[in-house]
């Protein structure tokens, strides 16, 4: 009881708002752990690390969180491994992104599909990009796509999944503007966000297509240079400097979600402890400045609302994917 208590007096100190009787509605976790779906490095890491951190450093754990590392299928064998094996774990999250939608949307899970986890919650929002090494020859991305144009096997493109996959896709969409036949593209698949920059940086391949919060990390250096982020509008602070695919001629948007879901099984009131803990979570300063650190932006729904928003995105990513030929 008193470890109880000590934490709904975390979680009051955390909010100020809280009502103590909610707060005690479920017990903490004695065992926390979030699953990255993919080697280390990349998103799903980079997200799982925010939600390590700023429980960490609001108190409203006692011992850190685990952080655990599930290769696979941008997501699939954490899913299933969650769905048959582990369905019950109350102190387990599991990391999701866009791509881990629009895999679901391509029935890419196996046998499982968008309504066998328990979405949980949404805690910030990332953005396509495409890169170069500092010494590329291309100095934009109208550069990258002419090379493309004359000669697409003159352009290896890595990303962290596979022919698709979400990355794939937004550069299946560049090159669709610019006349490329998609499935024409020279295009690596590795496992993971981290794995196609550190092939790039070996001169492996000449770009990258990915998301901005893994480039974050090399902005302002000599090693790599964004040639466009997949957002409506520049983005601000030191990420001001980067041009939008859309200024540079080429209607591509692609914001990137990044949040939890935990195990069909997870009790209600287990659940409701994890939703109310990130409905507060997020207003903090510790939260929002660990987003920031990450390149991620304001992006927060949790429990039915991050329910009925996934399902949508499922259902439209798979409207993109059959114009592709990926989905039926």
């Amino acid at each position: 009881m008193k470890q109880r208590t000590r934490h709904a007096l975390a979680l009051l100190t955390l909010l100020g708002t809280l009502p103590l009787q909610a707060a005690e509605s479920a017990a903490t976790p004695n065992r926390t752990e979030c699953i990255a779906p993919a080697k280390p490095g990349g998103g799903f890491d980079l997200t799982c690390k925010l939600l390590q951190v700023s429980l960490q450093e609001t108190g409203t754990i006692d011992k850190p969180m685990r952080v655990t590392y599930m290769p696979g299928g941008v997501g699939a064998v954490a899913y299933n491994a969650i769905v048959a094996q582990r369905p019950a774990e109350a102190g387990t999250v599991v990391a999701f992104s866009g791509g881990s939608l629009l895999n679901l949307s391509q029935g890419k899970f196996g046998r499982y599909g968008v309504d066998d986890v328990r979405w949980l919650a949404a805690v910030g929002t990332d953005y396509g990009m495409i890169a170069v090494r500092h010494d590329s020859p291309y100095q934009n991305l109208k550069e990258l796509v002419s090379a493309m144009e004359r000669d697409p096997n003159s352009v290896v493109i890595g990303a962290g999944a596979s022919i698709g996959s979400q990355d794939w896709m937004k550069t299946a969409l560049l090159a669709k503007q610019a006349g490329v036949d998609p499935h024409k593209m020279r295009y690596v698949a590795f496992e993971g966000g981290g794995e196609p920059v550190t092939a790039l940086l070996g001169n492996h391949v000449q770009a990258v297509s990915g998301d901005l919060s893994e480039m974050v990390p090399y902005i302002g250096g000599d090693k790599l240079r964004v040639l466009a982020v997949f957002s409506a509008e520049r983005l601000p602070g030191k990420l001001a400097t980067i041009p939008t695919a859309k200024e540079q001629g080429y209607d591509l948007v692609w914001p990137v979600i990044r949040g939890f879901y935990v195990g069909p099984k997870v009790s209600d009131s287990e659940y409701q402890w994890w939703k109310q803990t990130f409905d507060q979570l997020v207003k903090t300063d510790t939260f929002k400045a660990q987003r920031d650190l990450r390149g991620l932006f304001e992006f927060d729904l949790t429990g039915d609302a991050l329910d009925s928003y996934v399902k949508e995105q499922v259902a439209q990513y798979r409207e993109q994917a059959k114009a592709f030929g990926l989905a039926k």
